[in-house]
């Protein structure tokens, strides 16, 4: 189908109810009876959301459109002969999700209008954070707050620069340390003048083309709520366009950004409709985001060995008679003993590592400068870009095999972009710029000063080129600083693995926030051990840095090359810059980029190719557990409707079922019943297996839903939630917590109880307030009358204040007391445990993806004895999904 990029009417009513209007401009006649029907229903249900007043909101699914995954947006779309079409669409009546199909076009569903009221900022706190609503609203937007959703933190004045402060121990360990390896990488024998001034040449521009202006300038604007990486790029473009299916349980919490079509120019327009209606682009992009991840984290195994072992190397220029095998030995307790310090948090880390990177790059500085006075300080005439171009003609096949030694001076600059919600682009910037940038130049250009004097250097081009009497405290800060060079792309780790988890990309492990102060700083247990464990078994195996170097070079410009695509993509969708520009900059980059991948390449023979396989191991595991997901989710999809369409009320005030439940008597048991809820909206899963295969329900019903926050606490006033639902003595209790914030404690149900109570409490005098002012004006109406007649009505309106108050009064008393009785007879925690089962006659390679899926979900879901609930007030209610 091919859809509509123009709307002009589109009206949105809640209570349940969905109306859509889609029509071509060009119908005027059609467009006056969409209004009509709009004012119709407005006078009818007095509640009403037009396209307007819900700003950027529907954009979130698309301009009208749906695409191959499904509906997009409040209306559907239609291909050019059925656009001049009004449909109405109701969730009252049916347990599943009202499904339309216009002239037998595939099913399409259409959305309540929640989250179009959340995302509009639809959000309101009253008291303690208590909100009260009609029954059965169940799309009521005040359960959504825009504190819920995550923000990028902003810093400025002495704590910017204290986080500038700790990115230098942390991400300038890595891409500091290349000074160690880099000419003995590109050179196997004594360079000549004119190929030391082209590679040092080489070096300059790669330094300030890829890193300073690719990435500090531009690539770190790519961000995703202040999150890095490439994965983060690909999340972004998913807020700005339909390309992704997300999690019901997370898809509260995202911020959805979505350009209305006026306001994108037609290139950005064609190349977001191109991909939101193109299967192989979604499926590309998906691709391209995984694979960097799984490219960066392959580093995290190869960047450990290679820095500690180009370190502990240089210990041979003291002692030649140092053997391989106590290098080894030497290099992988160092390596135990890093991974072994990880939990102690990034802030932490950082601050202790950054006196050691700023005086190994102060080491780097002072040496370059004495090289330069004292040694050849004509390769300064390496700045002209000639001297490069000339290496490259000159030395035709062998100068294009020797880049894959050049591009080790950037290596670091994909964990660079991927630390960034550990810090912010402003501290990174400010470190990169006013101090790593310039004391990595004058350590190249020192040590090429002395190449040039004494060509047989280059084969230890740091302890070689030392200045008198430096050497000792050069191999200490030297080792020092390759140690702390691994942080780098630790980090980067934890962080990428925190933001795949978030989109379904991999199972939910062990995730520690370390700092309260930067929100992103995280520590993942299971990642750390089982890097540890790649990283000796790898130190051992490559044993010397030239065979590491040839394994680590391909992942670093394989993650360059696409983030540069993927960056271009976000400069013409989301920052709308001009189309040509975009792709004379993408141009320039993606060759530079194209020339260092094709060098690179060339040594997949040599060692490269166990990054290659373990990145395609690693993305393999990701993708198969988001197809695993995504089937899961379409199995649950059956149960996402409201209360409502679970249970009814007869006129005896009963329980009932629905008809499509059975429709049986649902019978009352004496208690308190709290039933774990995942989602926080409609219907939990566990509380629809529990009512309809007992067709019985607590006295009082909870629906606990435990909401976790991007920040360390959550104010108590802003911590609790309580609504009512369409089902008489159910609640719907939210609580909201940060990552340091205790959850499940002993006094739950005792917090629970006391936020109820509250609530009926408030919900009552608001009641009592509403209805007095209904009675005075009431009795107020008609004509003037006389004094007499005055003080009767005034009497008499007392009097029925007097009646409704007392009225009000007994009714909260009976229903706190019903409460009470409630929880001091049983309180009772239900949860839900899904168990999956394949459907039979599913095909055979399917059968395979999806056991594997289970078989990581069984082992990964966290267990019943982590939540702290007492087991004698535990049920676990049992349901089988079929995928």
């Amino acid at each position: 189908m091919s859809p509509i990029a123009i709307v002009s009417k589109e009206v949105v009513i809640t209570k349940n109810t969905v109306l859509t209007a889609v029509i071509a401009k060009k119908d005027p006649l059609l467009d006056a009876l969409a209004t009509a029907i709009a004012v119709g229903w407005h006078a009818v249900n007095s509640s009403i959301y037009t396209t307007e007043t819900l700003g950027r909101h529907n954009e979130e699914y698309g301009d009208g459109c749906s695409t191959d995954e499904g509906p997009i947006g409040n209306f559907e779309a239609f291909s050019s002969t059925e656009m001049s079409k009004i449909q109405f669409a109701s969730d009252s009546t049916n347990s599943q999700p009202t499904r339309i199909f216009p002239n037998g076009a595939s099913p399409a569903v259409v959305h309540s209008t929640r989250s179009a009221a959340r995302s509009s900022g639809l959000s309101e706190k009253h008291g303690t954070g208590d909100v009260d609503v009609e029954d059965g609203d169940e799309n009521d937007p005040k359960l959504y707050r825009e504190s819920d959703i995550k923000h990028k933190q902003v810093f400025r004045g002495w704590v910017l620069f204290w986080l500038a402060y700790q990115s230098t121990g942390v991400i300038y360990g890595d891409i500091g340390t290349s000074p160690l390896y880099v000419f003995s990488s590109t050179f196997s024998s004594s360079p000549s003048y004119d190929d030391l001034l082209g590679a040092l040449s080489l070096i300059i521009w790669t330094l300030t083309l890829i890193v300073t202006i690719k990435y500090v300038f531009i690539v770190l604007r790519a961000d995703d709520e202040g999150e890095g990486g490439t994965f983060a790029i690909f999340s972004l473009l998913s807020r700005y366009a339909n390309i992704l299916q997300r999690d019901p349980k997370e898809a509260s919490m995202i911020k959805m950004e979505r350009y209305l079509s006026s306001d994108i120019g037609a290139s950005g327009r064609t190349i977001r409709n191109g991909i939101e209606n193109s299967r192989f682009a979604k499926a590309l992009l998906k691709l391209l985001g995984v694979l960097g991840v799984a490219l960066i984290m392959a580093d995290g195994v190869l960047t450990p060995a290679q820095s500690v072992l180009g370190a502990i190397q240089g210990v041979t220029v003291v002692n030649p008679n140092v053997s391989t095998n106590a290098v080894i030995g030497i290099s992988c307790a160092i390596l135990v003993l890093l991974f072994m310090i990880q939990p102690l948090g990034v802030s932490k880390l950082a601050s202790s590592f950054a006196p050691i990177v700023i005086v190994w790059l102060s080491f780097l500085a002072g040496f370059g400068i004495y090289n330069l006075v004292h040694h050849d300080h004509s390769v300064l005439k390496a700045f002209s870009p000639h001297f490069a171009g000339d290496y490259l003609v000159r030395n035709g096949t062998d100068g294009w095999r020797s880049l894959g030694g050049i591009l080790l001076c950037f290596t670091g600059v994909e964990a660079l972009f991927a630390d960034l919600g550990a810090f912010s682009m402003s501290a990174i910037q400010l470190s990169w710029l006013c101090f790593t940038f310039p004391c990595l130049l004058l350590g190249y250009i020192g040590q090429a000063a002395y190449i040039s004097d004494d060509p047989a250097a280059y084969s230890s081009p740091f302890f070689n080129t030392v200045p008198p009497g430096c050497l000792y405290p050069g191999l200490i800060i030297a080792v020092l600083a390759a140690i702390v060079a691994s942080q780098a792309i630790i980090t980067s780790t934890f962080q990428l693995l925190t933001q795949i988890m978030k989109l379904s990309y991999f199972p939910q492990i062990k995730t520690v926030h370390t700092s309260k102060t930067f929100h992103g700083q995280v520590y993942v247990p299971v990642a750390n051990w089982l890097l540890m464990i790649g990283t000796v078994i790898v130190t051992a195996v490559y044993n010397n840095t030239t065979r590491l170097g040839n394994a680590y070079g391909v992942c670093v410009i394989l993650v360059t090359f696409i983030t540069t695509c993927m960056v271009a993509i976000v400069a013409v969708i989301i920052w709308r810059l001009n189309i040509f520009l975009v792709l004379f900059v993408w141009l320039v980059f993606a060759l530079l980029d194209g020339v260092y991948l094709s060098s690179v390449l060339t040594k997949v023979s040599e060692g490269a190719w166990f990054t290659l396989a373990l990145a395609f191991v690693l993305s393999s595991i990701f993708i198969l557990w988001r197809f695993g997901k995504e089937q899961q989710w379409q199995a649950e999809a059956e149960d996402r409707f409201q209360p409502s369409h679970l249970v009814t009320e007869g006129g005896n005030g009963l329980l009932y079922l629905s008809p499509a439940f059975g429709g049986n008597e649902v019978s009352s048991i004496k208690g308190f019943g709290v039933f774990f809820d995942k989602v926080g909206d409609m219907t939990p899963t566990v509380f629809i297996q529990f009512l309809s295969k007992f067709a019985a329900c607590p006295e009082i019903m909870i629906l606990l839903h435990l909401r976790p926050i991007s920040r360390p606490s959550v104010p108590p006033e802003e911590r609790y939630t309580v609504t009512r639902t369409s089902i008489s003595n159910c609640f719907r209790f939210i609580i909201r917590h940060g990552y340091t914030d205790e959850v499940i404690t002993g006094d739950l149900s005792t917090l629970i109880l006391e936020e109820i109570r509250n609530f009926i409490i408030r919900d009552a005098n608001r009641t009592r307030d509403s209805r007095s002012p209904l009675v005075k004006e009431n009795g107020n109406a008609g004509s003037p009358a006389s004094p007499l007649t005055s003080a009767l009505a005034s009497s008499d309106r007392n009097d029925e204040t007097s009646n409704t108050n007392a009225d009000i009064t007994n009714q909260v008393a009976s229903r706190l007391r019903q409460v009470q009785e409630a929880y001091e007879k049983q309180v009772v925690y239900i949860m839900g445990k899904e168990q999956m089962h394949i459907r039979a006659k599913t095909k055979l390679f399917r059968r395979i993806v999806l056991n594997c899926f289970l078989w990581i979900r069984e082992n990964s879901r966290s267990k019943m004895a982590n939540m702290k609930i007492p087991t004698d007030q535990l049920v676990e209610v049992g349901f089988v999904k079929e995928v």
